[in-house]
């Protein structure tokens, strides 16, 4: 099926594109193409010269540095630009020495009001902290985790502690203790930075209590930096002002390529979170492909709706790498209404705006028009991540929002730091579809039997190694968690753990997570078209499905909903429903029943938690299939366990 186009990127917007330049660079050293399909075969066969080439073309460091690129094309434990020294923190505040003027960051923050930062405030900033860093004891391989909100304060620790060599961990402010303790405790912090309070939605937060609960529970921990906001300084620790206040040099250490950077984790909603491990060559460079994919120059302003503990907060660094403006928005993105976050998008000129793709989704169900009341002039890409977006959010961003605008959703994750498939400024956006798999990303879609398919859905794989991939995870000493997540079912190739389809025109589009598969009388497929189906219709506010394979039975696949507000979940509801299903994918689809809930339980990145569900409804014990502590809201599972009770009594009845 060929999706219908919905924006065509002019000739000159195309020509004056990063992706274009870097096109005719490479055909100025004999590497022309025709085609984006042909630079993409190219850059996933000869791995040494592309890789090269993002490392020359955007000046990462001089041409006589790299030696062998690649010295082991091997997944896991691919050796990437062996002899290479480089700083991540070094990397991007060299841009202080082109524009220190420009403005680096922008902050919008409940709790602390709106500020902005040249680069050169930036790279001072950065070096006062890394000198009281380096006073505190902290150096290379040091652990330094924070607890902090997506503002200046976050970007400016993490730059410092890279600066030193030393490995960074961030945790938002509104995860529970336990989770935070779960991720922070596995790999021994000797700083912790944190602020003790915060406002969200008008509300002031205290965090004392929960702060002192996880520094108690963090026996390594020598230094506590503070910024007090609900209380005065605890005894013991610094206040954040204090380490600002020395003037400093800048004196980022140069470390190998694959020395690492940062921990994020996996969304540990079983057992512990696996803290994942990057580098920070792989980090630059990766950072460097990317942004020819999302087309940032110097003279764009980018803001992304994050919260600090999703990786969309680093991926923050990859504009700021380019010199653009990074716009942190640290706000309820419904107060004073739904419009919060597209209002300072307007009044900050953003020329790239991103969110997850359930925010879009929520401003579609509210009928918001925010192109019809908002000057969004300066608009020219907007991003999203995090789920799907659906069919209907790509109409309402071209209706409501603006005509003449690059939509790049990204695929990709916390596991890579980085997207698989995504943007491209040189093609159209087609409805539903992402444009392209990325350079370097030897995407693929594998059926059962590990061969590739196109036009169908299939396992996501890559099936060449990528200098982001893991180094490893912190205490998995023999590899064995890193093989069985993403090796274990095809040996040698990551297996990502979502499905995918490759288009006839080189698009592709992302149908959920494979491991929550849908199998109804031999037809498989992913959740997203049911959910596009289910909630394309006003009465639903939210779903979440699962189909339950017992041995010796058919499928039984319960849809739960979260009806729109003043609306009750009658027959002719489910009707619709059912309908609405039957039309859009398939009457094999429609689902066994249709049970209504308060709220469908979700990671704290916003993921719906198909998985865990799936496994409880399969008779896993409630205590084991989901860690609540890595969940948003932790209350909602309770429904689904009680639901779990009464189709076992109603078994047993039976």
């Amino acid at each position: 099926m060929t999706r219908p186009i919905l924006w065509t990127p002019s000739s000159e917007r195309a020509n004056a594109s990063t992706l274009a330049a870097y096109m005719r660079w490479l055909a100025e050293r004999d590497l022309a193409f025709d085609s984006y399909q042909d630079l993409w075969d190219w850059s996933v066969t000869d791995l040494d010269a592309f890789w090269r080439s993002i490392w020359e073309y955007f000046g990462i460091g001089a041409p006589d540095d790299v030696g062998t690129v690649l010295a082991d094309r091997k997944m896991p434990g691919a050796v990437w630009f062996p002899g290479v020294r480089l700083n991540f923190a070094e990397v991007i505040l060299r841009q202080a020495d082109r524009t220190p003027d420009k403005p680096a960051l922008i902050v919008h923050s409940e709790t602390f009001g709106d500020k902005m930062l040249t680069w050169a405030q930036l790279r001072a900033q950065v070096a006062s902290v890394a000198a009281n860093l380096r006073r505190m004891g902290v150096g290379q391989g040091d652990r330094v985790v924070a607890i902090l909100p997506n503002t200046e304060v976050a970007i400016i620790a993490f730059l410092a502690t890279a600066s030193l060599g030393a490995i960074w961990s961030l945790c938002a402010p509104d995860m529970g203790h336990v989770a935070i303790l779960d991720r922070f405790r596995q790999i021994e912090p000797k700083v912790l930075i944190a602020q003790d309070g915060y406002t969200h939605a008008g509300k002031p937060i205290d965090r004392r209590a929960v702060l002192d609960t996880i520094a108690s529970g963090l026996p390594t921990l020598e230094q506590r930096i503070w910024i007090p906001v609900a209380g005065d300084l605890p005894e013991g620790a610094t206040e954040w002002a204090n380490i600002l206040s020395e003037p400093a040099e800048f004196k980022p250490e140069k470390v190998p390529f694959d020395h690492p950077l940062w921990i994020v984790y996996s969304s540990g909603t079983t057992g512990n979170p696996k803290p994942i491990l990057h580098g920070q060559g792989g980090i630059v460079v990766e950072s460097a492909k990317q942004s020819l994919h999302q087309d940032f120059t110097e003279a764009d302003t980018y803001c992304w709706m994050t919260s600090s503990g999703w990786i969309m907060w680093n991926s923050q660094f990859t504009p700021l790498a380019r010199g653009a403006t990074v716009a942190l928005f640290d706000s309820a993105p419904n107060q004073p209404d739904l419009l919060a976050l597209w209002r300072f998008a307007a009044d900050n000129r953003v020329t790239y705006l991103g969110a997850g793709a359930a925010f879009f989704g929520t401003c579609l169900k509210a009928g918001i028009r925010p192109g019809e009341v908002l000057d969004l002039s300066h608009l020219r890409s907007l991003g999203a991540t995090g789920s799907p977006l659906s069919e209907d959010a790509y109409r309402w961003i071209y209706d409501a929002v603006k005509q003449d605008l690059w939509l790049a959703p990204i695929s990709g994750g916390t596991d890579l730091a980085g997207a698989f498939v995504g943007g491209n400024p040189l093609m159209p956006v087609r409805l539903g579809e992402m444009q392209c798999r990325f350079l370097g990303n030897a995407v693929r879609a594998y059926d059962e039997d590990g061969k590739e398919h196109f036009n169908q859905v299939g396992e996501l794989v890559c099936t060449e190694p990528l200098p982001s991939m893991p180094l490893r995870f912190w205490g998995d000493d023999d590899g064995k968690r890193l093989h069985e997540s993403y090796f274990e079912t095809y040996p040698g190739v990551w297996r990502h753990g979502d499905w995918i389809e490759i288009t006839p025109e080189g698009g592709s589009v992302i149908y959920g997570r494979s491991d929550a598969t849908i199998n109804r009388k031999g037809l498989r497929m992913g959740s997203a078209e049911i959910y596009q189906a289910v909630e394309g219709l006003d009465e639903i506010a939210d779903s979440l499905v699962v189909d339950l394979e017992f041995l010796g039975r058919d499928s039984f696949m319960p849809l739960f909903v979260v009806p729109a507000a003043g609306v009750t979940l009658d027959d002719a509801l489910k009707d619709k429903i059912n309908t609405a299903i039957r039309t859009a994918v398939s009457a094999r689809f429609v689902p066994n029943e249709i049970v209504e809930i308060r709220e469908v339980p979700r990671t704290l990145s916003g993921k719906k938690l198909e998985v865990p569900v799936k496994k409880l409804l399969l008779g896993g014990d409630p205590a084991k299939v989901v860690n609540r502590d890595s969940m948003a809201n932790p209350a909602s599972f309770d429904t689904f366990i009680a639901y779990a009770r009464q189709r076992e009594e109603a078994t047993a009845d039976g």
